[in-house]
Protein backbone atom coordinates (compact mmCIF):
# COMPACT_ATOMS: atom_id res chain seq x y z
CA UNK A 1 0.00 0.00 0.00
CA UNK A 2 2.65 2.27 0.14
CA UNK A 3 1.48 3.50 -3.62
CA UNK A 4 -0.76 5.59 -1.44
CA UNK A 5 1.34 7.08 0.74
CA UNK A 6 1.36 10.61 -2.21
CA UNK A 7 -1.70 10.41 -3.26
CA UNK A 8 -4.09 13.23 -3.04
CA UNK A 9 -6.76 12.66 0.29
CA UNK A 10 -10.28 12.19 -1.82
CA UNK A 11 -7.43 9.55 -4.28
CA UNK A 12 -6.56 7.97 -1.74
CA UNK A 13 -10.17 7.51 0.02
CA UNK A 14 -11.39 6.05 -3.59
CA UNK A 15 -8.66 3.32 -3.40
CA UNK A 16 -9.62 2.32 -0.18
CA UNK A 17 -12.73 1.61 -1.03
CA UNK A 18 -12.23 0.21 -4.41
CA UNK A 19 -9.57 -2.83 -2.80
CA UNK A 20 -11.32 -4.31 -0.50
CA UNK A 21 -15.07 -4.25 -1.67
CA UNK A 22 -12.85 -5.86 -5.33
CA UNK A 23 -11.92 -8.08 -2.81
CA UNK A 24 -15.68 -9.17 -1.76
CA UNK A 25 -16.99 -8.82 -5.13
CA UNK A 26 -14.25 -11.43 -6.16
CA UNK A 27 -15.18 -13.39 -3.27
CA UNK A 28 -18.98 -13.14 -3.68
CA UNK A 29 -18.42 -13.96 -7.73
CA UNK A 30 -16.73 -17.34 -7.44
CA UNK A 31 -19.06 -18.30 -4.14
CA UNK A 32 -21.85 -18.09 -6.66
CA UNK A 33 -20.54 -19.64 -9.54
CA UNK A 34 -19.37 -22.73 -7.13
CA UNK A 35 -22.86 -22.25 -6.09
CA UNK A 36 -22.48 -21.96 -2.22
CA UNK A 37 -23.52 -18.61 -2.23
CA UNK A 38 -27.20 -18.62 -1.46
CA UNK A 39 -27.93 -14.76 -1.43
CA UNK A 40 -28.77 -13.22 -4.90
CA UNK A 41 -30.04 -9.74 -3.35
CA UNK A 42 -33.51 -10.72 -2.92
CA UNK A 43 -33.27 -10.51 0.36
CA UNK A 44 -32.90 -7.67 2.76
CA UNK A 45 -28.96 -8.09 5.11
CA UNK A 46 -31.67 -6.88 8.22
CA UNK A 47 -34.83 -7.49 10.28
CA UNK A 48 -37.97 -5.71 9.22
CA UNK A 49 -41.27 -6.07 7.96
CA UNK A 50 -40.71 -5.64 4.59
CA UNK A 51 -43.85 -8.50 3.95
CA UNK A 52 -46.36 -6.68 0.94
CA UNK A 53 -44.00 -4.64 -1.06
CA UNK A 54 -44.04 -6.63 -4.67
CA UNK A 55 -40.53 -5.35 -5.26
CA UNK A 56 -38.11 -8.17 -6.65
CA UNK A 57 -35.21 -7.62 -4.64
CA UNK A 58 -34.70 -5.91 -1.60
CA UNK A 59 -32.50 -2.84 -1.89
CA UNK A 60 -30.56 -2.91 1.32
CA UNK A 61 -28.53 -5.94 0.78
CA UNK A 62 -24.76 -6.45 0.89
CA UNK A 63 -24.00 -7.33 -2.88
CA UNK A 64 -26.20 -3.98 -3.78
CA UNK A 65 -23.67 -2.54 -1.04
CA UNK A 66 -21.51 -3.75 -2.83
CA UNK A 67 -22.01 -3.19 -6.19
CA UNK A 68 -22.77 0.48 -5.30
CA UNK A 69 -19.47 0.69 -3.84
CA UNK A 70 -17.38 -0.66 -7.09
CA UNK A 71 -19.15 2.00 -9.30
CA UNK A 72 -18.64 4.60 -7.20
CA UNK A 73 -15.28 3.90 -5.99
CA UNK A 74 -13.54 2.53 -9.74
CA UNK A 75 -15.68 5.91 -11.67
CA UNK A 76 -13.76 8.36 -8.93
CA UNK A 77 -10.81 6.70 -9.57
CA UNK A 78 -10.95 6.23 -13.12
CA UNK A 79 -11.99 9.85 -13.68
CA UNK A 80 -10.19 11.77 -10.84
CA UNK A 81 -7.31 13.10 -13.60
CA UNK A 82 -10.36 13.81 -16.22
CA UNK A 83 -12.58 15.43 -14.11
CA UNK A 84 -11.14 18.85 -12.46
CA UNK A 85 -13.54 19.42 -10.14
CA UNK A 86 -13.90 16.98 -6.98
CA UNK A 87 -17.71 17.70 -6.51
CA UNK A 88 -18.42 16.68 -9.63
CA UNK A 89 -16.18 13.97 -9.65
CA UNK A 90 -18.34 12.78 -6.46
CA UNK A 91 -21.55 13.47 -7.97
CA UNK A 92 -20.50 10.95 -11.04
CA UNK A 93 -18.97 8.58 -8.84
CA UNK A 94 -22.38 8.70 -6.79
CA UNK A 95 -24.76 8.59 -10.05
CA UNK A 96 -22.37 5.45 -10.97
CA UNK A 97 -22.91 3.42 -8.20
CA UNK A 98 -26.65 4.24 -8.46
CA UNK A 99 -26.29 2.78 -12.14
CA UNK A 100 -24.17 -0.02 -10.74
CA UNK A 101 -27.30 -1.04 -8.44
CA UNK A 102 -29.86 -0.23 -10.88
CA UNK A 103 -28.04 -2.61 -13.56
CA UNK A 104 -27.83 -5.73 -11.20
CA UNK A 105 -31.40 -5.17 -10.45
CA UNK A 106 -32.13 -5.33 -13.86
CA UNK A 107 -30.39 -8.69 -14.53
CA UNK A 108 -31.77 -9.96 -11.39
CA UNK A 109 -35.18 -9.56 -12.75
CA UNK A 110 -34.41 -11.47 -16.35
CA UNK A 111 -33.12 -13.98 -14.19
CA UNK A 112 -36.03 -14.44 -12.47
CA UNK A 113 -38.41 -14.71 -15.21
CA UNK A 114 -36.26 -17.46 -16.38
CA UNK A 115 -37.42 -18.98 -13.56
CA UNK A 116 -40.24 -22.06 -13.77
CA UNK A 117 -43.11 -23.07 -11.42
CA UNK A 118 -43.21 -26.82 -12.50
CA UNK A 119 -45.14 -27.71 -9.00
CA UNK A 120 -48.18 -30.15 -9.48
CA UNK A 121 -51.50 -27.96 -9.21
CA UNK A 122 -54.54 -29.88 -8.84
CA UNK A 123 -56.67 -27.71 -10.56
CA UNK A 124 -54.92 -28.04 -13.70
CA UNK A 125 -56.47 -30.87 -14.31
CA UNK A 126 -60.04 -29.07 -14.49
CA UNK A 127 -61.48 -30.01 -18.25
CA UNK A 128 -58.65 -32.16 -19.02
CA UNK A 129 -59.08 -36.01 -20.22
CA UNK A 130 -58.13 -38.29 -18.08
CA UNK A 131 -58.44 -43.02 -18.12
CA UNK A 132 -59.79 -44.86 -15.57
CA UNK A 133 -56.96 -46.65 -13.56
CA UNK A 134 -58.45 -48.28 -10.75
CA UNK A 135 -62.74 -48.63 -11.54
CA UNK A 136 -64.81 -45.88 -10.02
CA UNK A 137 -67.96 -46.62 -8.38
CA UNK A 138 -70.84 -44.87 -9.33
CA UNK A 139 -73.37 -42.36 -8.01
CA UNK A 140 -70.61 -40.94 -5.94
CA UNK A 141 -69.94 -43.98 -3.49
CA UNK A 142 -66.54 -44.67 -3.71
CA UNK A 143 -63.23 -43.71 -5.01
CA UNK A 144 -60.89 -44.89 -7.47
CA UNK A 145 -58.36 -43.79 -9.69
CA UNK A 146 -57.48 -42.18 -12.85
CA UNK A 147 -54.24 -41.41 -14.56
CA UNK A 148 -54.00 -37.64 -16.49
CA UNK A 149 -51.17 -36.17 -17.79
CA UNK A 150 -50.39 -32.62 -16.63
CA UNK A 151 -47.88 -30.41 -18.46
CA UNK A 152 -45.98 -33.84 -19.55
CA UNK A 153 -45.99 -35.07 -16.44
CA UNK A 154 -48.36 -38.02 -15.31
CA UNK A 155 -50.44 -38.24 -12.05
CA UNK A 156 -52.30 -41.31 -10.14
CA UNK A 157 -55.03 -39.29 -8.34
CA UNK A 158 -58.30 -40.39 -6.37
CA UNK A 159 -61.84 -39.85 -8.20
CA UNK A 160 -65.64 -39.98 -8.05
CA UNK A 161 -68.25 -39.97 -10.65
CA UNK A 162 -71.78 -39.57 -10.21
CA UNK A 163 -72.61 -41.55 -13.53
CA UNK A 164 -72.46 -45.42 -13.68
CA UNK A 165 -69.68 -47.46 -12.54
CA UNK A 166 -66.50 -46.59 -14.81
CA UNK A 167 -64.27 -49.33 -15.57
CA UNK A 168 -60.41 -49.54 -16.01
CA UNK A 169 -59.36 -48.17 -19.06
CA UNK A 170 -62.38 -45.85 -19.94
CA UNK A 171 -61.88 -42.24 -20.91
CA UNK A 172 -63.15 -39.34 -18.75
CA UNK A 173 -63.23 -35.83 -18.61
CA UNK A 174 -62.32 -34.01 -15.21
CA UNK A 175 -65.41 -31.90 -14.20
CA UNK A 176 -64.12 -30.26 -11.10
CA UNK A 177 -62.05 -31.35 -7.96
CA UNK A 178 -63.57 -31.92 -4.22
CA UNK A 179 -61.51 -31.56 -1.14
CA UNK A 180 -58.64 -30.15 -2.77
CA UNK A 181 -57.37 -33.94 -3.83
CA UNK A 182 -60.44 -36.24 -5.61
CA UNK A 183 -61.46 -35.56 -9.41
CA UNK A 184 -65.06 -35.71 -9.90
CA UNK A 185 -65.00 -37.33 -13.65
CA UNK A 186 -67.50 -38.48 -15.84
CA UNK A 187 -67.38 -40.53 -19.06
CA UNK A 188 -66.28 -39.01 -21.64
Amino acid sequence: MDFLQGLDPLLKAFWFIAIPTSLIFLIQTIMTFVGTDATDGIDADFDSNLSGTEAPFQLFSLRNLINFLLGLSWTGISFYGTIGSKVWLIVVAFLVGLLFVYLFFLIIQQVQKLAEDNSFKIEETIGKTAEVYIPIPGGRKGKGKVQISVRGAFHEIDAMTSDERLESNTLVKVISVESGSILIVEKF
